[in-house]
């Protein structure tokens, strides 16, 4: 997941996602579909958390430049 794009991991979250509801799935392939939604799930809220530490360095040195 290192190199992956936070866009590639959230569309891939969509396909999970329909074939969990799909209802027509193994257990365990749905477990296994669960751990990976998992993971994408925590890769993306990395993402966001970082773009959003990014914004407020951004804005914090606009403000010192006013």
């Amino acid at each position: 997941m290192k190199n992956m794009k936070y866009e590639t991991a959230l569309k891939r979250l969509e396909e999970i996602a329909e074939k969990l509801d799909s209802g027509s799935l193994s257990l365990d392939e749905s477990l296994k579909l669960f751990e990976e939604a998992t993971e994408l799930t925590a890769f993306c809220s990395s993402c966001l958390e970082k773009a959003k530490l990014k914004i407020t360095e951004l804005t914090e040195k606009k403000d010192d430049n006013e």
